[in-house]
Order: structure tokens, then C-alpha cells, then sequence
């Protein structure tokens, strides 16, 4: 089986020239929030195995918060130039590609970096800035680019001569029409104009290696529960009684940019950055919830959703500046309302856990409790933190997570021999 990777590389900025780099990243987009994937610089659409990127600046607007809120001295931090990638199989493959079909455009994009030299080695440089995630989700672990690509194209031939045949099948069982579908397929695929490529199962190294982490790192989370779960009761609920809470209406000028590169499509990108509470017990806290989170995502919530939420393609929490500040990044569907709504009807807990770690959140009861409940605050906290990303590529446009999962279960249902008129039934109903 095909696992899916990630890089991020995150490199200081010359406050200086940033003017410079937005309208260099401007040239890859059509209009904001529309990429031009044949762009010169990053060719996205050339690379096979790619999922999502984004260029974004990691520009904090809410420093003076710590100020505010807790009386200590503003933290002066560098302005950063992030690229994310999420991508299919190994993290050197696609390195070599990366410098392989963008070599020259990266170099130009990260000219705009401190240290970075024409005589700097781009592979090297991009190893050594690219940053440890704390915590990430896939939406589908083992669904590669390709795959995507092929059962997309499945459905839309099954459909085209579903339609076009509608007046011979017309008293066909939904059996005997699958059966149809399946031999006009099979002629396709012979034929050359429709690609399956046959799913990989997983190695048993890779199998075996699953099963270690799942115990080893389930093991050692189960014995550091009972001394964060004090460090809960002691530290973490005083202060939750007291915490303040800042979440004022984001202002216009941020509202107005943040909608110009939203809703172009069936999916959204979101980036958002904030500082953790003083204290080493809401970072020590911090750290654990993040490190379970991951672990459950990678062994219980990698098929197709995130506990109840089915909209996330790719998400990644990533610690910045000494574990300071934290970077929220995700690629998910419908508009930014419809998916806050999700996380708040579904699984709010969640979204407490973790972000009530973030100075001004609204206030949680024993971390799980409140917090999110507050809507208007909640939405005003997170579109206040959000940023706006400069470039955004997403291969699989016009397909929502449910789309691409009814599009793997039309070619399971395909591939089998037989069905019951039933499954069948619901074989048709998926096209």
C-alpha cells in the first residue's frame, strides 16, 4: 500500500522584501485563490503523486495578545514563508521531483528567505527547513492521486453509458445492469480508454511496523495519561476559571481578503496560527493531546473521516518557535461556516482540547466542556487566527471527500461478480 507523506518547509523572512515575494507568489494563481497548476515556477499539475500545496506567510497578527491578556512582554517573532505539501509515497521520491519540474521556480521563490544564496544547495536547504508535524490526519490512508484520478474517470464512463443505453436496460434488473456496466468497462479498459490500476495491499514489514506503533505508542500514552490528567485536575481547571477570553469580531481588511480566496470551488484551504498559554502544564498538556490525536488518527480515523466529520481531506497541527505558537492547516469542503458548524455539532470536544491551549480561546470546563459551544466566539477566534494563503493547489478539484469514497465503492461494486439485486440497487443509486 501506497502511504501518503508530507513536507513543510518553513523558513524566516526579510520583512524588507515581502512585498516582493507576494507578488512573485501572485504570478502562480490566475486570481487569488485560483492556482494556475501550469504555472512556470511550481508546475503543479506535473506532478503525479501530489495531493495539496500551499505557499502561505506566516504572518501573526494577534501577538499583542499575550500583552493584553496576561501582561507579558510582547514576543518578537520572525515573519515565515511556509510550503506544504501532501503527497503520495516517499519523502525523498518526491523531493527529487520536486527539484526536478520546479528546481528554478523554488529557487526563485526562496530567494526571498533569510540565508538562502544562489549558491545554496535547494535539496539540502528544503531537508534542513523542512519541520516536524505534531499531528496529521489523512482523510484516506492508501488512496493515492492516481486512484483518485482513475475512479473518477470510472464513474463518468459508467454514467455516460448508462445514459446512453437507458432505453435498453429499461427492464433490466439493477443486477443485469450492473453486469452491463462491468462488460462495457472491461471493453474500455481493453480498449485503452479507462485505466484501473490494481490496489496494493500493505507490506507485511509495513503491517508489522503499523502494529508496533500502534502498541508501543498506545502503550506509553496509556502510562502518561494518569500524570496529565492530574497535571488537568491541579493546574489546567484553576485556570480555566480564569482565563481570559479575546475574541473580537476579525476586522474588515482581513474579512474582505480571506473571502477573496475562499469558495472557488467544492474545497476550501485553511491556515491559522496562534501562541499557547504561559505555562509549561498547558504545553506539556498541549503536547500529549496532540501526540493521541495523531495516533488515533493514524490507527481508527483513516478511513474517510475524523470521528463523526467526513469534510477533511489533509490536516496538520505543527509546533513553531520553541512550541510558542502553533499552525492549524487543512484542506476540507464546503464553505469555512458549513465546516466550523461540523467540528461545533460533532465533535466540539475535539476542537476544545486542542485549541483551548491558544491564548484568548472561549473559556472550556475541564478541557472538553464550553469552549466551541459559544459559536459567535468561536467563529470570530478562528477566522481572527486565520491567515490568508497566497497559493493553493488542490488535485482532485471538484471532488468532495464523499465523492471520492462513492466513486471506490462504484468500482468495488463493479469489480465483483456477483451482487444481490439489493447491493445492486444501491450499486446504481451511487451513479
Amino acid at each position: 500500500m501506497t502511504s501518503q507523506s508530507s513536507l513543510m518547509v518553513v523558513a524566516a523572512l526579510d520583512r524588507k522584501t515581502v512585498t516582493g515575494l507576494r507578488a512573485l507568489l501572485a504570478i502562480m494563481n490566475h486570481a487569488p485563490g485560483r492556482v494556475n497548476a501550469a504555472n512556470t515556477l511550481v508546475p503543479f499539475g506535473e506532478f503525479e503523486n501530489l495531493h495539496f500545496a500551499r505557499f502561505v506567510i506566516l504572518d501573526d497578527h494577534t501577538l499583542d495578545d499575550v500583552q493584553l491578556l496576561y501582561g507579558l512582554p510582547r514576543q518578537e517573532y520572525p515573519l515565515y514563508l511556509a510550503f506544504l505539501c501532501d503527497f503520495d509515497g516517499p519523502s525523498e521520491d518526491f523531493l527529487a521531483s520536486l527539484v526536478k519540474l520546479a528546481g528554478a521556480g523554488l529557487r526563485r521563490v526562496f530567494a526571498f528567505c533569510e540565508g538562502f544564496t544562489n549558491a545554496t544547495d535547494l535539496l539540502e536547504w528544503v531537508r534542513e527547513h523542512d519541520i516536524p508535524i505534531a499531528t496529521r490526519y489523512v482523510n484516506w490512508r492508501g488512496r493515492t492521486v492516481k486512484q483518485v484520478r482513475e475512479e473518477a474517470r470510472l464513474r463518468q464512463a459508467i454514467g455516460a453509458y448508462l445514459r446512453s443505453s437507458m432505453g435498453g436496460l429499461e427492464n433490466r434488473t439493477a443486477e443485469q445492469t450492473r453486469v452491463r456496466a462491468r462488460e462495457f468497462v472491461r471493453a474500455e479498459i481493453a480498449a485503452g480508454r479507462l485505466t484501473l490500476t490494481p490496489s496494493e495491499g500493505m507490506s507485511w514489514a509495513g503491517k508489522i511496523g503499523g502494529a508496533w506503533h500502534f502498541v508501543s505508542v498506545g502503550l506509553l500514552l496509556a502510562l502518561l495519561l494518569p500524570p496529565v490528567l492530574l497535571l488537568v485536575l491541579l493546574r489546567i481547571r484553576p485556570m480555566e476559571k480564569t482565563d481570559a477570553v479575546f475574541a473580537p469580531r476579525p476586522g474588515p481588511e482581513l474579512a474582505a481578503e480571506l473571502a477573496l480566496i475562499e469558495d472557488h470551488e467544492v474545497t476550501n484551504q485553511f491556515s491559522a496560527m496562534g501562541s499557547v498559554k504561559p505555562g509549561l502544564a498547558r504545553l506539556w498538556v498541549l503536547s500529549y493531546i496532540l501526540w493521541l490525536i495523531d495516533w488515533a488518527a493514524r490507527h481508527l480515523f483513516g478511513k474517510g473521516r475524523l470521528a463523526r466529520v467526513r469534510t477533511i481531506h489533509f490536516a496538520r497541527w505543527v509546533f513553531l518557535d520553541d512550541r510558542k505558537r502553533i499552525l492549524f492547516a487543512s484542506n476540507y469542503d464546503g464553505s469555512l461556516d458549513s465546516y466550523m458548524d461540523d467540528f461545533i455539532n460533532k465533535v466540539g470536544f475535539g476542537l476544545n482540547v486542542v485549541f483551548t491551549a491558544g491564548i484568548g480561546y472561549p473559556r472550556t470546563r475541564w478541557l472538553l466542556a464550553q469552549g466551541a459551544n459559544d459559536e459567535q466566539k468561536f467563529k470570530y477566534y478562528l477566522r481572527r487566527h486565520q491567515m490568508p494563503t497566497q497559493v493553493w493547489y488542490n488535485a482532485h478539484s471538484g471532488l468532495t471527500a464523499v465523492d471520492l469514497q462513492r466513486n471506490n465503492r462504484i468500482r468495488r461494486g463493479m469489480e465483483e461478480a456477483t451482487l444481490s439485486e439489493d447491493a445492486a440497487r444501491e450499486w446504481v443509486q451511487l451513479l
